[in-house]
């Protein structure tokens, strides 16, 4: 593979994230191919976004606080937070082990927060490629992996337990948005990006 900057050094691994709309598998198709990857021996990382370190976690759990709906985050503070995560993974985890030549694969990554706060909450995405940007140095993955499923799919496949302040608090048409975007960002960059059916077996 040719090296490519990771903020700081070349970098010498490959990076791939799998993204979706809510309810779309990622996690568990990430955990699967993070297993594929090291019974061949591949130096494997598997991280999600957002959280992945101590002060990630912390941030996840603001994210996704499903408490009362009047207890709302403002869009901006989304986007921000989102970033801030992303951040402190690209310095602590995701850089380090593309300079070593690992395989890391991410559960959601930038492409969610132009997506969710960009397209969902209607965020201008002009305004929010500097902030995500800034965040990650300007890394994009090598590979895109999106797994689509409708909205209502996905959402039926949420348990009470798994539901997040994504599902209690955002309608319907929010995750519509969400889906459509992602599409379109797979359309205009069909290099990067891989459309799957998540309704598949």
């Amino acid at each position: 593979m040719a090296d490519v900057e990771v903020p700081g050094q070349a970098r010498r691994g490959w990076f791939v994230t799998l993204e979706g709309p809510d309810g779309s598998g990622k996690s568990a198709q990430s955990e699967r191919l993070r297993a594929a990857a090291a019974a061949t021996g591949q130096d494997v990382v598997l991280v999600r976004e957002p959280g992945g370190t101590a002060g990630g976690e912390r941030i996840r759990a603001i994210l996704n606080d499903a408490g009362p709906v009047g207890v709302r985050l403002a869009r901006r503070t989304d986007a921000l937070l989102f970033n801030a995560a992303r951040a402190q993974l690209l310095d602590e985890i995701i850089g380090p082990a593309l300079r070593r030549g690992a395989l890391v694969i991410s559960d959601r990554y930038a492409d969610s927060t132009l997506a969710y706060q960009g397209c969902g909450s209607e965020l201008p995405l002009d305004e929010l490629r500097p902030v995500v940007d800034f965040a990650t140095g300007g890394l994009l993955p090598d590979r895109t992996i999106l797994i689509d499923v409708p909205v209502v799919v996905g959402l039926a496949r949420k348990s009470a337990a798994e539901t997040t302040r994504w599902e209690a608090h955002f309608d319907r048409a929010f995750h519509e948005r969400v889906r459509a975007g992602y599409l379109s960002f797979a359309a205009a960059d069909p290099a990067r990006w891989v459309v799957v059916d998540g309704t598949a077996p």
